[in-house]
């Protein structure tokens, strides 16, 4: 029978449900073969030759793909449809070339959407391997081998502990550094807006902007101080107001477009805090049980029967007013999009989320996003009306403005809205009935409410200034009519992974299979750092950023990158031959390496030193050189290196003067300076900042003592209010409690890497509070011992899943463990690679994990974990008496 193969054991699975018995599916575990990770592996030389070599896990694969070859030479290869599955197929072929004869039956097919339709369908329209996917691909992986593996060296010997370079990891990198760098030199410029509660006359209230001030239109900073805003509400609280005119629009909003790549990426993380990684992880499984088309796409347009799918659905679900005359078609205007395939979509559309069984919660959700996205992309138009409210003063010198909307018919909106980033507004809110002409009177409002509603803007309300108050109708603190707000300009914000990918997107760099993997693979080189789902900027980040645009600009130029992407996008489409791409980057990029070979680390310091001067010396609140070292007054603050990589600030004059301190620290944190606190016992107690932060130390380096006491700041503390008491305490520990009163074994309290903790011999047990460290008694010692005993104690940790039993006998469990979940049978224990999670992982892939662990450690697998058989007990030898047995 012909033998079919795909990327993962449950894709295969599916697919060979849906083929019968006619075919045999196996799965290649995704690439066979890839480039050594050594010099040579592309020579430039020769044409950029490349060697390959076949991963040792997928050598069994290829055996058994080849045992299947030898009952029939039909080779059918039905990896993914774009270019990264072409690829999978050609390595292959290229791999399997051996074992098949000469006129061997091999062809290439391809489906969207693993349904038993689109699966047959491929089957009855094979093909030949795509090789200008294959050459695209071939470039992309040269090209990433030449640059990783040539600019990262430069990296390790330049810059101590740098971690590696990339083509388009790098620019990433950049894009995150970059906005910090704004947001670092932002300056906030204060401006003030007033704003009036009015009522109708028939009592219904709302709200009111000042827009005209003496007869001229406001802009954003004409009211630039807290006293011209005063005076503002002053003018308004003084004047009766009349609506001048009332203006009703309809408005329409049309809903977005099905889901690419993208934006599933930035719609998950907006409405579900999902990593690129894990969102792409969830959608791989989705697609591989057959319940939505392919997820790395870059096009928005979908299938003809797919539409109508959508509509029937939307007919059935919500009635014929949501289903607008004509389906909708949609065309992306993303730069260099390619629309080689279909948008993400389900691949049922009368499966609905509430309908869908699948057990992984990440999943659910996805499949609920997709499926809304989908068939609101196929609804009416949500149609409102929008209501524009000017009122103004008899003389015509103040003015202002109100806004809101009613929602006439919900439309899409009643299946799907996107969320919004951080510089998008809300819709306004819903005004009352007003009328032309009618006088718009002041209400008096608690002055609490509106400070509290200013607080919530960003700002605070003020009062008119203390010599008006009294007059009729002005703002006094216990009541006010209007009042004025106070704002600051904001600084863009970080990036969070949507935003990011939204951004590569814009400029063209990075494609839809790599975003994940480019905005995952930073975070794991401790580039950048994760907060509040906020993408920052580390200082090794940083250091890498600048040495790059000084020494490599073009290769982390934006634009450089984008029209690279270009030229690959070319190759794919046959107009470009690869290795003439690959010739011209290598003339320049090898020249550019060259020119860094005679640089001196000092060097190299220096420039990044002068580079990031804004950052790591901003101004003293006291005017004075922010470069001069604060500890002896003498030397100057400049970067140096630590021994064991990364980067500190520190004094020129050492080792006279051991000031120093870390790049940066973080938000909402001041540096702090290095100082002496006073004497103990002879000794001089100071504070210090080091590479890991502030601590304090009792005496100097000398050349018997080359590492005098010391003690960490613990987490919580204020190093700035840290004195010479608190530092004493902090070089005493460990603190002795006494003697334990079961064994007389002495108990200590400290503070070690783990927090604060008691110690009774061996044992160790964590307290919650730092400061009861220097306080806890034995009773409360002896307490805390007994707990952590009795929690030890404990039953063995529930299984996280049961997943059956093993072939050769034996549960196969999922575990939590210290460092992440894991397979366990038996003796045997498999960590889950980083990509799956315990939810999602199969049998297959369970049984995979095992059997490669246990290759390594067969002793583990000589007993194999069968159910406990009772023995019975052997009988005690026998004395010896001399007989022959």
């Amino acid at each position: 029978m012909p033998v079919v193969v795909v990327e993962s054991p449950a894709k295969a699975k599916t697919i060979e449900k849906y083929l019968g018995g006619d075919y045999r599916v196996l799965a290649s575990f995704g690439h066979v073969r890839d480039l050594p990770p050594k010099d040579g592996s592309v020579d430039p030389d020769h044409d950029f030759d490349m060697k390959w070599e076949v991963a040792a896990d997928s050598k069994k694969h290829l055996k058994a793909i080849k045992d299947a070859l030898k009952d029939d030479q039909s080779l059918i290869l039905a990896t993914d449809p774009d270019r990264e599955g072409e690829a999978i197929s050609w390595h292959l072929l290229e791999a399997l070339a051996p074992a098949l004869k000469k006129g061997s039956d091999v062809s290439r097919v391809t489906f969207n959407a693993i349904t038993k339709a689109a699966v047959t369908e491929a089957m009855g329209k094979p093909r030949q391997i795509d090789q200008p996917l294959v050459d695209a691909y071939l470039a992309r992986r040269a090209l990433d081998y030449l640059v990783g593996f040539n600019l990262s060296p430069v990296l390790w010997r330049k810059l101590p502990g740098a971690k590696s370079a990339g083509r388009v990891q790098s620019v990433c990198l950049r894009l995150i550094v970059d906005r910090e760098m704004e947001i670092e030199a932002f300056k906030p410029r204060e401006y003030w807006s007033v704003h009036a509660r009015l009522a109708t006359p028939g009592g219904d209230e709302y709200d009111a902007a000042l827009v005209l001030l003496a007869g001229k239109r406001l802009d954003r900073f004409d009211l630039a101080t807290a006293d011209q805003a005063a005076m503002a509400v002053s003018a308004v609280a003084s004047r009766d107001l009349k609506v001048t005119s009332v203006v009703a629009k309809p408005a329409t909003r049309n809903p977005w477009p099905p889901f690419m790549t993208s934006t599933l990426q930035q719609e998950a993380s907006r409405k579900m805090g999902m990593g690129a990684k894990a969102c792409m992880s969830a959608a791989q499984r989705l697609y591989e049980a057959g319940l939505i088309t392919y997820m790395r796409t870059d096009g928005i347009d979908m299938a003809p029967e797919a539409v109508m799918a959508a509509r029937d659905a939307i007919k059935a679900k919500f009635g014929d007013k949501y289903l607008p005359k004509s389906p909708r078609m949609y065309k992306n205007k993303a730069k260099n999009a390619q629309e080689a395939h279909e948008c993400i979509r389900p691949t049922d559309m009368m499966l609905s989320p509430d309908k869908l069984k699948v057990s992984a919660d990440d999943q659910r959700r996805l499949y609920d996003l997709i499926w809304k996205r989908t068939i609101a992309s196929q609804m009416e138009a949500a149609r409102m009306e929008r209501t524009t409210v000017e009122i103004a003063s008899p003389d015509n010198q103040v003015g202002l403005c109100a806004t809101g909307q009613v929602m006439q018919f919900d439309g899409f909106l009643r299946v799907y809205d996107q969320g919004r980033d951080d510089d998008e507004g809300e819709d306004s809110a819903r005004l009352p009935a007003i009328s032309e002409g009618e006088a718009a009177r002041l209400v008096p409002a608690a002055f609490e409410d509106e400070l509290a509603k200013a607080r919530d803007k960003g700002g605070d309300p003020v009062s008119v200034p203390a010599g008006q108050r009294g007059a009729p109708g002005l703002l006094t603190d216990e009541r006010a009519a209007a009042a004025a707000r106070q704002h600051f300009t904001q600084p863009p914000p970080r990036y969070t992974e949507a935003t990011l990918v939204k951004r590569m997107e814009e400029l063209g760099i990075g494609r839809p299979s790599t975003y994940a993997s480019i905005v995952t693979t930073i975070q794991d080189r401790d580039y950048v750092r994760k907060d509040k789902n906020r993408l920052i900027p580390e200082d090794k980040g940083r250091l890498v950023t600048i040495f790059l645009l000084k020494y490599f600009p073009r290769y982390v130029s934006y634009d450089f990158t984008a029209d690279l992407e270009n030229e690959l996008d070319e190759i794919s489409a046959g107009d470009r031959l690869w290795r003439e791409v690959l010739g011209r980057f290598w003339k320049d990029f090898s020249k550019a390496l060259e020119g860094t070979s005679e640089l001196r680390i000092t060097e190299v310091l220096e420039a990044i030193d002068d580079a990031l001067a804004p950052h790591l010396y901003p101004p003293r609140a006291d005017g004075g050189d922010p470069r001069i070292c604060p500890l002896c007054g003498q030397g100057r603050l400049n970067l140096k290196t630590a021994r064991s990589g990364g980067a500190f600030i520190g004094c020129t004059n050492y080792p006279e003067c051991r000031y120093t301190r870390p790049l940066s620290v973080p938000d909402g944190e001041e540096p702090v300076g290095d100082r002496i606190l006073g004497e103990d016992a002879g000794d001089q107690i100071s504070l210090k900042t080091g590479r890991f932060g502030p601590y304090v130390q009792r005496g100097e380096a000398t050349e018997e003592q080359p590492k005098p006491p010391r003690a960490s700041i613990p987490k919580g503390w204020d190093a700035a209010a840290i004195d010479l008491e608190k530092a004493v305490q902090l070089l005493s520990l460990p603190r002795p409690v006494g003697p334990h009163p079961e064994d007389g074994v002495l108990v200590e309290a400290g503070i070690g890497r783990f927090g604060p903790y008691v110690k009774h011999g061996s044992r160790y047990a964590n307290i919650a509070d730092v400061d009861e460290v220097f306080t806890i008694g034995m009773n409360r010692a002896v307490e805390v011992l007994a707990a952590k005993q009795t929690r030890g104690r404990a039953t063995a940790a529930a299984p996280l899943r049961e997943m059956g039993e093993h072939p050769d006998g034996g549960p196969i469990q999922v575990m939590n463990g210290r460092y992440g979940p894991y397979v366990k049978w038996g003796k045997v224990n498999a960590t889950l690679p980083r990509d799956v999670t315990p939810e999602d992982i199969t049998v297959e892939q369970a049984l995979e994990l095992i059997a490669a662990k246990a290759a390594k450690s067969p002793k583990k697998t000589a007993k194999k974990p069968a159910a406990k058989k009772a023995t019975p007990k052997r009988a005690a030898p026998k004395k010896a008496t001399g007989e022959k047995k």
